[in-house]
């Protein structure tokens, strides 16, 4: 068997379209533009190229960009304050403070303190609460990313077997609520998990999310599963750093009926899940229908 591969980055763009052409009606019909606010604090190379990125799809799908760069050494009062104009500002839908944050920054008080309708990342207390309680809330973007391509390629979800490696706050958890909330049997398993392998081997769904070099290998997966790989780890083979996932793609590839790859899998999805997030805070602080296949 090889399994089928699931292009995140086709299924990104196609995400994306959707966004946009959104996004015209919006600005056509009602004369409302979606605005994104995006706040980066530090120097930080990987996130100065993510929110880059951000910048340019923003653009590309016909919302306002807004992106606040502070000095590494910017004060808590002084970030708060941002934070709290955005709240206030009619302009922005959706806030966004790039992780990881300076040391001397509590991430926490941040996040808590961004208008739940505006955190677009789904990480307000309040918005785990709702997705916890199977409310309306705004959806962690990588999750929502992960459960459009599952409903793409399975259609519906009821009753399948699912397995989540890992329980972080920004993944595993809420990915295992929203498989919850399609009627999928979930499992989370981590490190202390016994004999994860077998608990693998019972998915019909497997995510892996645990931030472990090719921890998932194809003895672990059922024939024919669906695998979701998470992961993006930076590894040294034959004298180059190399991009891998949390599964071995090789040997989970000749057992599973459909996988993700890395890159390309899961990592485009996140950035269209931002832009469809923020399309839907615009929709719900305006009183208008939130966009089809955009939402959980």
């Amino acid at each position: 068997m090889t399994a089928q591969v699931i292009d995140g980055k086709a299924f990104a763009a196609r995400v994306r379209e959707q966004v946009a052409a959104h996004v015209a009606r919006l600005r056509e019909e009602n004369g409302i533009q979606p605005g994104l606010a995006v706040v980066l604090v530090g120097e930080d190379p990987a996130s100065q190229v993510y929110v880059r990125n951000k910048g340019t799809q923003t653009h590309d799908a016909g919302m306002a960009s807004f992106e606040h760069k502070l000095p590494a050494d910017t004060s808590e009062t002084d970030l708060l304050a941002l934070v709290r104009a955005l709240n206030a500002d009619p302009a922005v839908h959706g806030i966004l403070v790039q992780l990881p944050l300076p040391k001397h920054l509590n991430a926490e008080l941040i996040i808590n303190t961004i208008d739940p309708a505006k955190d677009v990342d789904g990480f307000h207390i309040s918005n785990v609460g709702l997705l916890g309680t199977g409310q309306k809330s705004m959806v962690p973007c990588t999750p929502l990313g992960c459960l459009m391509m599952l409903r793409d390629h399975h259609g519906s979800l009821a009753g399948m077997n699912a397995v989540v490696v890992g329980r972080s706050n920004i993944v595993g958890k809420p990915m295992a609520q929203l498989l919850l909330g399609d009627s999928c049997t979930v499992t989370i398993a981590h490190s202390r998990t016994r004999d994860l392998a077998a608990v693998c081997r019972g998915a019909d769904i497997l995510v892996a999310a645990v931030g472990r070099a090719e921890m998932i290998t194809g003895d672990m997966v059922k024939p024919g599963a669906t695998v979701i790989d998470v992961g993006i780890n930076r590894i040294e083979r034959d004298g180059k750093i190399r991009l891998v996932g949390d599964v071995d793609y090789a040997s989970a590839a000749a057992v599973a009926g459909a996988i993700t790859p890395v890159p390309g899998g899961v990592g485009p999805m996140t950035i269209a899940c931002l832009l469809a997030n923020t399309l839907t805070a615009c929709c719900r602080a305006n009183g208008l229908p939130e966009p089809e296949g955009l939402t959980a």
